[in-house]
C-alpha cells in the first residue's frame, strides 16, 4: 500500500469505521462489479487472477450484442464469477440534451423489451448458472418505465450507482447499487485518489451504519478492466485485500443478493415506483 501520510490516513479512517460496526455487533457486507465485458483480453486475465488471488467473488457486467465467443471461453470453470447482463449493445440512444442512455431516450418501450429479452436469453444460453438475472443499465441509467416493465422480462434484479432509493424500484424487482468508483472520468479516466476514494466508500459505510441510508444494501466496488490504470489497479487490490483481512466485512456473491425471494414483506418505502424519478441515476 501507498506510504503518503494521507494514504496512510484514509486506510486508517476505513479501518476504524469497519471497527465500529464490530464493536455494534454488526458485519458490513460488500459485493464487487466490473462493467463492459465483451470478449477475453488481457485486462480481462487480470481481473480474473485478482478475483482468485484475493478469493472475492465478481458480479462481470456482459455487454450481449457484444459477447464474443473468447469471453464464454475465459469464464469457464471460474466459480467466483458471475455475469449480469449490461444493457444490450451499450448504444447510446438519448434524446436532445440528455446525458448518455442506452434503455430509454429515443428507443421505443417496445423495442428496449426486445432487445433486452434477446440479451438475457443470449447470457442464459452461454453462461447457464453463473448467469443472475440482474440488469445493469449502461451509464447506470433508465428511464422509469423500462424499470417497470423489467419483472415481466425475466429479471429480479437491477444494479446502477449510488445509494439506493427503494429496495424494490418495481413489483419483485430487487435493487443494489454500486457506490465506489475509483476511476476519475472527468480528467483522462485516471485514478481517482486514495483519499478521495476510500471517503466515499466510508461515508456509504457510517450512512448505512447510522440508518441515513438502508442498512441492507451491501456497499459495491465498480471496477472497468479495460481502462483501469495502473494505480487503479493497485488500488483495487489494496482494497480487496484490505476489506478481506478485516473480521467486521465480508463479500457477498451476486446469486446471493439476487436469491429468489418472499417481497410480500417489503416496507411502503420498498414499493416506491420509478415513477418519482423518470431516470435512476
Amino acid at each position: 500500500m501507498s506510504q503518503d501520510p494521507l494514504s496512510q490516513q484514509a486506510w486508517q479512517w476505513l479501518g476504524r469505521e469497519l471497527d465500529r460496526w464490530s464493536n455494534a455487533g454488526l458485519r458490513a457486507q460488500f459485493w464487487w462489479r466490473d462493467d463492459d465485458a465483451s470478449d477475453s483480453s488481457e485486462a480481462l486475465d487480470r481481473l480474473l487472477q485478482l478475483a482468485e488471488e484475493r478469493q472475492v467473488p465478481l458480479a462481470l457486467a456482459v455487454i450481449p450484442a457484444r459477447l464474443q465467443p473468447g469471453l464464454v471461453d475465459s469464464l469457464k470453470n471460474q466459480g467466483l464469477i458471475t455475469v449480469l447482463q449490461h444493457g444490450y449493445a451499450h448504444a447510446n440512444h438519448a434524446a436532445a440534451g440528455q446525458r448518455k442512455l442506452e434503455l430509454g431516450g429515443r428507443l421505443p418501450g417496445d423495442r428496449i423489451a426486445s432487445e433486452l429479452r434477446l440479451g438475457r436469453q443470449t447470457l442464459a444460453l452461454e453462461f447457464g448458472e453463473c448467469f443472475v438475472a440482474a440488469l445493469v443499465p449502461p451509464w447506470n441509467r433508465i428511464d422509469g418505465a423500462a424499470i417497470e416493465a423489467l419483472p415481466e422480462l425475466g429479471f429480479s434484479g437491477i444494479s446502477t450507482m449510488k445509494a439506493r432509493r427503494a429496495a424494490y424500484p418495481a413489483p419483485g424487482l430487487l435493487q443494489v447499487n454500486t457506490h465506489l468508483d475509483p476511476i476519475n472520468w472527468r480528467h483522462d479516466s485516471g485514478f481517482l485518489g486514495v483519499y478521495p476514494a476510500i471517503a466515499i466508500l466510508v461515508q456509504h459505510l457510517v450512512a448505512r451504519r447510522s440508518g441515513y441510508r438502508d442498512i441492507d444494501e451491501p456497499s459495491g466496488i465498480l471496477s472497468h478492466h479495460m481502462v483501469q490504470n495502473d494505480a487503479t489497479w493497485r488500488f483495487l487490490d489494496n482494497l480487496l485485500q484490505f476489506l478481506s483481512a478485516h473480521p467486521a466485512a465480508d463479500f457477498i456473491d451476486a446469486r446471493d443478493i439476487w436469491r429468489p425471494r418472499d417481497v410480500s414483506r417489503r416496507g411502503a418505502e420498498d414499493a416506491a415506483s420509478a415513477e418519482d424519478n423518470k431516470l435512476i441515476p
